[in-house]
């Protein structure tokens, strides 16, 4: 008999990880609404070892003690702020993520998304389909090579980033917890001073409670009416209403901005604005870097089922 696992959270698993994962398991597609988990899982909750979910959909609590067997909750995904590491360590319950697999493609995007608010790309692609060209030549844009650039959350990602901008002769800083040893970029401990000594800032830091509402009013206004704010995080970094304003305002230049506060709702606001430019959550989404994902997810799963160490344990 395979042992059962529940899958939550579609479209992070391609088509060639489902045979993988029904190779070892009994998998049992977990319905998206919280609301119709009770009655699914009631029938099998007792043989329930192993959970494979998304960072998007998460585990709560509520989900974990539904299943009172559960041993692993495995997540493709880097972040985890939407499992309750805390209630999963009580429990006892392994968790793991997919770290290093997708660097590269959560960093191509971010300078994507700094080029496309700086150079207004999806404002320049309607003003030629709109036919708007034959009527005069769009305004001057912003240049991206040679500019300063802070990181906010210098990780594996964030060193990435430093890699493709230092290939645009950009002059890099960074805001972190420490200052790091052996990096040669300016360590700045004061977010709202770095802010203010930057022409772009890209957000990279974990999601959760530690960095909620991190680049705050004070800091998007010290970054000013040129500066242009890249997010590939978690949308709660951002204080998004202090966003919108200061972008309304003119008191920030422009954004790029991957993620939001309440996904896949975004402000409004921001759809009528020419120097803002936004992707729907896609910092990993290339057929490449998502069978990474999933590999390493039933790797870990895998590795569990066999009693040996788990590749990349969070707790």
């Amino acid at each position: 008999m395979k042992p059962d696992l529940v899958s939550a959270g579609k479209g992070m698993l391609l088509e060639p990880h489902h045979p993988a994962l029904a190779r070892d398991f009994t998998v049992h597609y977990l319905p998206m609404k919280p609301d119709e988990h009770a009655a699914f899982l009631k029938p099998i909750a007792d043989k329930v070892r192993f959970l494979q979910t998304t960072g998007t959909y998460g585990a709560n609590a509520a989900l974990m003690d539904l299943l009172p067997k559960l041993e692993i909750i495995a997540s493709v995904s880097v972040g985890v702020d939407t499992i309750d590491l805390a209630h999963a360590k009580k429990r006892g319950i392994r968790v793991t993520n997919t770290p290093d697999v997708l660097n590269d493609c959560v960093a191509d995007l971010a300078m994507g998304l700094m080029i496309a608010a700086a150079r207004r790309l999806a404002h320049s692609d309607r003003y030629v389909r709109d036919g708007k060209w034959l009527k005069g030549n769009m305004p001057i844009m912003i240049r991206v090579s040679r500019k300063r650039l802070g990181i906010v959350g210098l990780g594996k990602i964030g060193k990435v980033i430093a890699k493709r901008a230092a290939g645009f002769d950009m002059t890099i800083a960074y805001h972190g917890r420490a200052k790091q040893p052996d990096v040669p970029f300016q360590f700045y401990s004061d977010l709202a001073e770095m802010a203010a000594n930057v022409d772009f800032m890209v957000v990279v830091t974990p999601g959760g409670p530690a960095t909620k509402g991190l680049i705050s009013d004070k800091v998007l206004r010290a970054l000013g009416p040129k500066g242009i704010l890249v997010n590939v995080s978690r949308g709660s970094v951002v204080d998004e209403p202090a966003l919108v304003r200061a972008l309304k305002e003119g008191a920030l230049g422009g954004a790029g901005l991957d993620v939001f506060a309440a996904e896949p709702k975004v402000p409004e606001e921001l759809f009528e604005l020419e120097n803002v430019a936004l992707t729907p959550h896609v910092g990993s989404a290339t057929s490449e870097t998502r069978l990474d994902m999933g590999d390493l997810a039933i790797a870990n799963l895998r590795a569990h089922l066999a009693g040996k160490p788990l590749l990349t344990p969070v707790v």
